[in-house]
């Protein structure tokens, strides 16, 4: 069991180190994010879910996570989450997602991702420094497979709705058991100092890289 659980662990943090080296700027991973939030608007699955955006307290926009393993999986990938404030969007906090499993698994999917925090209790849990999902939170997790015509605002209820764009040879994403825990060196490289996810949140932080993103945002209607 030990031996299983190192190969699983391994295996994550050789995807996270992928997905670490496809956007090791961190202004490369907010152009990306940039791109996702185009891509959700022109998703049919995401019109139902456009209104939930506005009613989001946060949204976290993982560009490229990447799930693959033969017998072993994993999962992982880096992202940005931003707050709603009182006049529109927060600048964005770094952020990593992943997690390993065991079982009958081949192939490789690449998929982009964005989970809109709906609850205060989702929001304060991610803001924490190591937050997972389905750990007996009491959290609930919804997801949006692309092309899911048929959903609508009333099924997609949830504190978390998960909007997926995915390729490859896996059937789906499973996000029960995924850790989020925010990238504090990149947030340090990327506003020039050390700074807590709080202040990045509130705005107290800023940069000009992140105004696209923030205006893709605050486009969604």
């Amino acid at each position: 069991m030990k031996i299983l659980k190192f190969a699983a662990a391994a295996c994550l943090a050789a995807v996270v180190t992928t997905s670490a080296a496809w956007a090791s700027d961190e202004t490369e991973l907010v152009n990306h994010a940039t791109r996702v939030a185009e891509h959700m608007k022109s998703d049919p699955a995401f019109g139902a879910a456009q209104s939930m955006l506005r009613r989001a307290r946060a949204v976290l926009i993982i560009p490229s996570l990447v799930k693959a393993g033969f017998i072993f999986g994993a999962e992982g990938g880096n992202g940005v989450l931003l707050k709603r404030n009182g006049h529109g969007w927060s600048s964005p906090a770094f952020y990593s997602m992943g997690s390993a499993s065991f079982g009958l698994q081949a192939g490789l999917e690449k998929a982009e991702i964005v989970l809109l925090i709906m609850s205060d209790r989702a929001l304060r849990g991610i803001e924490r420094d190591e937050f997972k999902l389905g750990a007996g939170a009491g959290i609930t997790v919804v997801t949006l497979s692309s092309g899911a015509e048929g959903a609508t605002s009333g099924n997609l209820s949830g504190d978390i709705v998960v909007w997926t764009s995915a390729t490859g040879a896996y059937g789906g994403l499973t996000f029960n058991g995924s850790v989020i825990k925010p990238r504090h060196e990149w947030n340090a490289d990327f506003y020039g100092h050390r700074t807590s996810v709080a202040a990045i949140l509130s705005s107290s932080v800023r940069s000009p890289a992140a105004r696209e993103l923030q205006a893709e945002l605050a486009s969604v209607h």
